[in-house]
């Protein structure tokens, strides 16, 4: 099952028939915005990892430990308008890592949006980050 939304232009796909395996995930160790690493993921690869578990956050941490950046970009982002924040393959947060202070409510509302990244070293927990920083990301792929 595929189902695609577009929120402020940008598309979210929800890939049900995707199963998601640590040799899935790879690090691109480019600095690329939000924007950027987004876009990179899709026409390379599938798209920014969604982080849906413990199990998944122990790939991510693993991986975003070879980073050059001090953070690393999830396909995770904040939307002003319903006050919540949300993975690119269409999930809400059921799981989550966030470092104290960030994911909750009060978040910054300026015209740059919110969007999430893992820290790549320490305890790799979820920090809140303008869109317009430039890091490291991790993109799923289909092939192993």
């Amino acid at each position: 099952m595929l189902i695609i939304a577009f929120i402020n232009n940008i598309s979210y796909s929800s890939l049900a028939f995707f199963l998601l395996s640590p040799d899935k995930l790879i690090l691109i160790q480019e600095n690329l915005s939000w924007a950027g690493a987004l876009r990179y993921c899709r026409e390379n690869h599938v798209d920014l990892v969604s982080v849906h578990s413990e199990e998944i956050q122990l790939w991510v941490e693993d991986v975003a430990q070879k980073a050059s950046t001090d953070h690393v970009w999830l396909g995770l982002r904040h939307t002003c308008t319903l006050s919540l924040w949300f993975w690119m393959s269409g999930d809400f947060i059921c799981y989550d890592n966030w470092a104290p202070g960030n994911g909750t409510e009060g978040e910054d509302c300026s015209p740059v949006e919110r969007t999430g990244a893992v820290q790549a070293r320490g305890d790799q927990q979820w920090v809140s980050l303008p869109e317009n920083q430039t890091l490291n990301f991790i993109c799923i792929r289909y092939e192993g």
